[in-house]
């Protein structure tokens, strides 16, 4: 069987809707229906009612529906609600969506009203710029009376869309609060009076006080569902501010006790959180999946995100549900569509320029690009691993924009499709930044990897200083005179490595080691320490070589501190030996980079090639030492 998902915009009927959304034989064999279809138009293009719509938790929250709890039960998400008195159980099959085009959600019940129900949303743009919007509900209902309450609740269902997809186009419009915003919160007792005293209590940290005010009132009114887990770097986003700073009032707010942080262990398909961890210490080396069916390992760089949650004693924040909003959760899945065996399915899809992984199953799946000039139309992919495109250029290698997919199951047995975006939100908080944030290594001294866990941390800049004729101004100073002067030189660069956004790893005797996000804050970084400690200073006669070096690392624990592992961190001390008193030695592949470039320009550094063998280096390697002079 063929069906083919393309949506159109001409005036659309009921039987016509069900030929591209027909039933599945099972469920249609479990007896007579009762339906409601509705169509809407929304001033806006689908692009912008998507995220709307396809947030159904806060949709039908809207909408006065009661709340609902879900649990994973042996692979399978179970649900359960109480409407009027009456208990519904059932099992929530996986949704099914093309982003910005359909969503459709399958309830097969045990108990309740409905033996099963099928909803379907369908978006489609007008001529006029406009979106069609076409929502069907259809339940086999569980005896007379619950088709009659079902029947009930239908209108009750339409009157709900009709005062939300209203609210949704005022608001698009910009003459309407955004519709989903909840009523007020209520604080645990005391909470109010807890708030203030921690206000004050981070003011006197020296934390901004706009900034400390944000913190405190998205504490007391924000919407549950987002502070349910609060990221970072979305709040920031959402607040205007700089994400460290934000950062920072987090990490102060838990040390106070008005925010808790844990290390939420993430499903690399999914993305959704696993395990919610109190302390780094107890992540797990492995993870499990059980709805996407994988065992992952937690090792990798995106496998744990790091989260805030208000502490009961201010306010208690359940996790609520309306809806388990499935397209809305996983919103990095562009596709999701289950085939029977033999079945075939023609998707106009809406992937912009980028990379997408296309898997089946739990396996790895294909990486294949869309890009803005790609030439390929179509693309045919099967459950058997098998991609075939449709172009005029055959050796292309990428997609155009919008391609429509066919999907083929050649198996025996069903399968679920997806296409995801391969790139990970920005919007989530990794452990890399918190281990080269000094805000939280001098905040939590007692957050440590657990002994047997290599954490990725991805790309990192290891930075390493040392102090240059070191034995000759011990014997000049005396050890009590230049213990004195290194502690004072070790001021200097941490004040400097904080400044520009990195943190402190550790100190080996006159060395310091440090972790950056990026090389550019690192050799800015190195840059001022070098200016600081220039050679003309007369209140400290300290001198110092630094290196840095730019790559993949992991977390460990190194005597119950967070320390760095691996060739790029071996890479940058080595590159020691290439630096004098007031230099910086980095390799070839950090000086490539434009944003480095255009720093050396900007500071009109000299550089000069030498060659250092090391093994962290792939062996005899070139790499260029900058020579910076130093002012007064």
């Amino acid at each position: 069987m063929t069906t083919e998902l393309a949506t159109t915009a001409a005036p659309l009927a009921l039987g016509e809707f069900l030929q591209r959304h027909p039933w599945p034989d099972a469920d249609a064999a479990l007896g007579s229906r009762i339906e409601g279809f509705w169509t809407f138009e929304v001033d806006a293009v689908p692009d912008r009612v998507w995220p709307l719509v396809a947030d159904t938790s806060r949709f039908n929250r809207a909408m006065g529906m009661s709340t609902m709890e879900f649990a994973e039960r042996d692979g399978q998400l179970r649900g359960r609600s109480v409407n009027v008195g009456v208990v519904s159980e059932w099992v929530e099959l996986p949704w099914t969506w093309v982003a910005e085009r359909t969503l459709t959600c399958v309830r097969r019940y045990e108990r309740g009203f409905a033996r099963v129900m099928r909803a379907v949303y369908e978006l489609a743009p007008t001529a006029d710029g406009r979106t069609r919007l076409a929502v069907y509900f259809g339940f086999v209902p569980r005896g007379l009376v619950g088709r009659i309450l079902l029947h009930f609740g239908l209108k009750a269902i339409r009157a709900g869309f009709e005062k939300v997809v209203g609210e949704i186009e005022q608001h698009l419009a910009r003459e309407a609060p955004h519709p989903f915003t909840p009523g007020p919160a209520s604080l645990h007792e005391g909470g109010a009076e807890r708030l203030t005293a921690d206000a004050q209590r981070l003011r006197e940290a020296g934390l901004d006080g706009v900034l400390v005010d944000k913190l405190c009132e998205y504490v007391r009114s924000g919407d549950e569902m987002d502070i349910r887990r609060i990221r970072v770097p979305a709040l920031a986003r959402k607040w205007g501010s700089p994400p460290d700073e934000v950062l920072l009032a987090c990490l102060h707010a838990t040390r106070i006790g008005l925010l808790q942080m844990s290390w939420d262990v993430v499903c690399p398909h999914c993305r959704g959180v696993r395990q919610e961890i109190n302390t780094l210490g107890e992540v797990p080396k492995q993870g499990e999946c059980t709805v996407c069916g994988i065992d992952f390992q937690t090792d990798s760089e995106n496998a744990v995100e790091v989260v805030f949650h208000v502490h009961p004693s201010v306010r208690e924040v359940p996790e609520v549900f309306y809806c388990s909003a499935e397209p809305a959760r996983k919103d990095h899945i562009k596709l999701q569509q289950r085939l029977a065996p033999g079945e075939r399915l023609l998707v106009e899809t809406r992937l912009y320029p980028g990379r997408y992984r296309l898997r089946c199953g739990g396996g790895a799946g294909e990486l294949v690009d869309v890009q803005p000039d790609g030439a390929r139309q179509e693309l045919s992919w099967a459950a058997s691993g098998r991609l075939e495109a449709a172009t005029s250029d055959a050796e292309h290698s990428s997609l155009a924009p919008h391609p429509t997919v066919e999907l083929v199951n050649d198996s025996d047995e069903p399968k679920l499709f997806v296409v995801e975006s391969a790139h990970w939100s920005d919007d989530a908080l990794r452990p890399a930044r918190l281990f080269s944030f000094q805000g939280f290594r001098d905040l939590f001294t007692e957050e440590y990897v657990g002994s047997d866990i290599q954490l990725s941390v991805g790309e990192q800049t290891i930075l390493f200083t040392d102090v240059v004729g070191s034995t000759e101004m011990y014997v000049r100073r005396g050890d009590p005179g230049a213990f004195v002067d290194v502690k004072r030189h070790f001021a200097d660069i941490y004040e400097e490595v904080r400044t520009h956004g990195g943190a402190i790893v550790k100190t080996i005797g006159d060395a310091a080691m440090a972790a950056f996000v990026d090389p550019v804050s690192a050799l800015r970084a190195s840059y001022r320490i070098q200016q600081r400690l220039h050679a003309r200073r007369e209140d400290l006669k300290i001198r110092v070589r630094a290196s840095l070096n730019t790559g993949p690392c992991i977390a460990v624990k190194l005597n119950t501190n967070i320390d760095y592992f691996g060739s790029t961190v071996n890479a940058a001390a080595k590159l020691q030996a290439c630096a004098g008193a007031g230099q910086i030695a980095f390799p070839d592949h950090v000086a490539r980079q434009p944003a480095v470039q255009a720093m050396l320009d900007e500071f009109g550094a000299s550089l000069h090639d030498t060659e250092l063998d090391s093994p962290a280096l792939g062996g005899r390697a070139r790499v260029r030492v900058w020579n910076v002079s130093v002012e007064e």
